[in-house]
C-alpha cells in the first residue's frame, strides 16, 4: 500500500437553499412510485421516483414497517431520526444531509430522501503503510488487514468532512461509515443513513476522528451558537415531532459541551469508537 494522492485545498460549495427547499416539497407532496429494493440495506429501503407538477426525482423510501427493532434505540423510529438529522443539518446552514421528509407511502409512513448521484473523485478514505498521515490527510487509527498485518486508516483533511464531524457530534451518530459519504459533481458532500442517532447515551462511532481534540473552527463555533438558540425555538419544535424530549435535551447538552470545550470530541472508551464494518 502506497501513500494516497494528496488532497488539494478545496473551497466548500455554497448550499443552494432554494433548490433544497424545492426538493423537500417534491418529496413531501409528490406521487411516490416504487421502482425496486436496495438489497444491501439492513432495513427495508426502496428505490423510488417522486413526481409533482411536471417535476420528477429519484429518492429512497424507508417505511417504518420495514424497520428492525434495536435494543439500544428503543424509542421512536429510524425514519424519525433520519428526518431529525436533516432538520439539524438544515439549521446549521451546511446542507450536509440530502432533503429528507417523513410522509405516507405505499407501505405506510416512512422516511423519503432525495437520491444523490455520486461522482468519482480523489479518495476520502485510504489505508497506508506508514506511521503517520501524509500532508492533506488525518489519521483515524490502525486497521487489521489480515495475516497479522495492520495499516493506518486515514481520511482526507477536507473542510466538508470536518463540518460533518461536527454535525455527527451534535446528533450523536453511532454509525458514520465510509459508504455513508456521498461526494457530488457539484462539489457538495452529503452524509446519509442517520437512523441510529440522537441517543441520550454517548454512542458516537465514526471514521472522522482525525480532528479529535483539536480546536473547533471559528465557523463551527458560530454555527453551534446559532444551533443552540434554534433548539430552544423552531428547531426544537420540529424535533419534538420526530424524537423524544429526553433526546432533544441530550442534543442541547452535547451542543453546550462542544461550546464549553471549544474542541472536537475524543473517543470516550466506553463504546467502540469506529463502526464495523468501517465501509
Amino acid at each position: 500500500m502506497s501513500a494516497p494522492e494528496r488532497i488539494p485545498p478545496r473551497s466548500v460549495t455554497p448550499v443552494d437553499t432554494a433548490a433544497d427547499a424545492a426538493a423537500a416539497e417534491l418529496l413531501a407532496r409528490g406521487e411516490l412510485t416504487v421502482r425496486g429494493r436496495i438489497r444491501e440495506a439492513s432495513n427495508a429501503a426502496l428505490f423510488c421516483t417522486v413526481a409533482l407538477d411536471g417535476r420528477e426525482a429519484d429518492c429512497v423510501y424507508k417505511p417504518v414497517a420495514g424497520e428492525r427493532p434495536l435494543w439500544d434505540f428503543p424509542d421512536g423510529t429510524l425514519a424519525g431520526r433520519e428526518v431529525a438529522a436533516y432538520e439539524v443539518s438544515e439549521a446549521t446552514g451546511w446542507g450536509l444531509v440530502p432533503p429528507t421528509v417523513l410522509r405516507d407511502g405505499p407501505y405506510g409512513e416512512g422516511m423519503c430522501q432525495l437520491w444523490i448521484d455520486v461522482t468519482a473523485e480523489a479518495e476520502l478514505l485510504a489505508l497506508v503503510d506508514a506511521e503517520g498521515p501524509e500532508p492533506g490527510w488525518k489519521a483515524i487509527g490502525l486497521a487489521d488487514v489480515g495475516e497479522g498485518r495492520t495499516a493506518l486508516l486515514v481520511h482526507a483533511d477536507d473542510e466538508r468532512l470536518r463540518r460533518l464531524a461536527v454535525l455527527d457530534a451534535v446528533i450523536n451518530n453511532a454509525d458514520r461509515k465510509g459508504g455513508h459519504l456521498l461526494p457530488t459533481t457539484g462539489g457538495r458532500l452529503y452524509g446519509i443513513d442517520h437512523g441510529v442517532t440522537f441517543n441520550v447515551e454517548d454512542k458516537l462511532r465514526t471514521l472522522l476522528w482525525g480532528w479529535a481534540g483539536e480546536p473547533l473552527t471559528a465557523e463551527a463555533v458560530g454555527v453551534l451558537k446559532g444551533l443552540r438558540g434554534a433548539l430552544d425555538t423552531g428547531l426544537g419544535a420540529r424535533l419534538a415531532e420526530l424524537i423524544t424530549a429526553a433526546e432533544i435535551d441530550a442534543t442541547r447538552a452535547r451542543v453546550d459541551a462542544l461550546l464549553a470545550s471549544g474542541r472536537h470530541p475524543e473517543p470516550g472508551g466506553e463504546w467502540p469508537a469506529i463502526p464495523w464494518p468501517p465501509v
